[in-house]
């Protein structure tokens, strides 16, 4: 049975504690203590805030390379726009956030790194009962952005039909901290020896991947996006149909299964990819079975936005 200690014992035992994955953070902030912190052990969430036992809170993650944060703006809009379609106020304005952003990349020292930003409906009690919370919380944190091998990029990965269903409408396009059927999904694909999971909706429409927007190139040479019905519209996304829209013709539409096997290019859109092909889907071909052009050209596009439209980290 665990024995009863002092606080300052208590304290000491909390920091001598394993934390694997504690080497990866830099800087982090809790609106609560209102400072950035260093050291990662100190970085803890109240487990009694509904963020952390109820879902009830919403995020955003953005990168940052060679010190210029990536749509610093589209990501702090979305933040606020998720938190209002659940009732949230921000403890905050949309400025104050944009600086702790670019203040927390700073005070990581990296060249490269990921920011991720937490908004919940804050701590004081376990029920469901939002009355609890007398003040939003928000969080902070910045982190060694993962690295992954350029092969990927250069060789392409595969993908398959999760289980598991899209979200329903209403959740799928806010972007919630409850991302159980996204680690689902994730989960699924790695035991099954794939890199990625793909969800469809009840009615067999494509919907999206475990963290990332997808899309697909015709025998025609279009690139066709599924309606954003039961997916979340992904700022990489967004911003990379708006960069090739110039070069070739988009269109928006329902897609099913079928389909994919008879593309030209299968592609994958998120924060920390960029943009990347699927060349097996359920174990069948993608085509040729190698990236395609549309890929490394929205690849190339978004690189270049990033280096030339990226906020400065002061």
């Amino acid at each position: 049975m665990p024995r009863t200690i002092s606080d300052q014992s208590y304290l000491e035992a909390l920091l001598a504690a394993p934390r694997p994955g504690i080497d990866q953070v830099r800087a982090f902030y809790d609106h609560r203590v209102g400072v950035i912190g260093k050291d990662p052990r100190y970085l803890l969430i109240p487990m009694d805030d509904h963020l952390v036992h109820r879902g009830d809170g919403v995020f955003e993650t953005l990168k940052f390379t060679a010190k210029r944060l990536y749509q610093l703006d589209a990501h702090v809009e979305r933040l606020f726009h998720s938190a209002k379609t659940i009732a949230i106020h921000p403890p905050c304005s949309r400025e104050d956030v944009r600086e702790l952003i670019i203040d927390l990349a700073a005070a990581s020292e990296l060249e490269n790194g990921i920011v991720a930003v937490y908004v919940g409906r804050g701590p004081g009690g376990f029920s469901a009962d939002f009355r609890e919370c007398p003040q939003p919380s928000l969080y902070g944190v910045a982190r060694i952005m993962p690295e992954r091998p350029e092969e990927l990029w250069e060789k392409g990965v595969t993908a398959y039909t999760t289980s598991f269903p899209a979200k329903q409408c209403y959740l799928s396009r806010i972007k919630t901290v409850d991302y159980l059927p996204n680690v689902l999904m994730k989960r699924e694909a790695v035991l099954k020896g794939y890199d990625y999971p793909l969800c469809f909706d009840e009615q067999g429409f494509l919907a999206e991947g475990a963290t990332e927007n997808v899309c697909l190139v015709n025998a025609s040479g279009e690139l066709i996006v599924p309606e954003l019905r039961n997916a979340l519209p992904g700022t990489t996304l967004l911003r990379g149909l708006d960069l090739i829209r110039p070069e070739l013709p988009v269109e928006h539409r329902l897609v099913k299964e079928d389909e994919l096997y008879q593309a030209k290019e299968l592609i994958l859109l998120g924060t920390s990819l960029d943009a990347i092909s699927v060349v097996r889907f359920n174990g069948r071909p993608i085509h040729d079975v190698r990236p395609g052009p549309v890929s490394r050209r929205l690849r190339q596009l978004l690189r270049e936005d990033q280096e030339r439209n990226g906020t400065p980290i002061h």
